[in-house]
């Protein structure tokens, strides 16, 4: 099993940055692919960014292309958003993920964080 734990989120005004972090244990980092998601109240969870563990390939919803990028170091089992120019609609719960494939999918991820909040005003 994965355990994964977000941080960094917090409240930001439009056009602000924050980043995120997402500490994986439990397994091999690497076994996964990873994917950044998000949950704004009354909406379905929508996939944000994943990236390819090994290869390091990334794959963005068009919602944020360009403003957030999604990162990782493999040495600290780490998974990392950042986020720029934030909007008033990217306000969400953020979540990151681990499954067995790249995909922007929610079903297709085995293994979630808790969460954490993002405000835009």
């Amino acid at each position: 099993h994965v355990q994964l734990v977000e941080s960094g989120g917090g409240s930001v005004q439009a056009g602000g940055s924050l980043r995120l972090s997402c500490a994986a244990s439990g397994a091999t980092y690497s076994s996964y692919r990873m994917a950044w998601f998000r949950q704004a109240p009354g909406k379905e969870r929508e996939g944000v960014a994943a990236i390819h563990t090994v290869s390091g390939s990334t794959y963005y919803a068009d919602s944020v292309k360009g403003r957030f990028t999604i990162s990782q170091d493999n040495a600290k089992n780490t998974l990392y958003l950042q986020m720029n120019s934030l909007k008033p609609e990217d306000a969400a719960m953020y979540y990151c993920a681990a499954g067995p494939s790249l995909s922007l999918i929610p079903t297709r991820y085995m293994y979630w964080g808790q969460g954490t909040q993002v405000t835009v005003s």
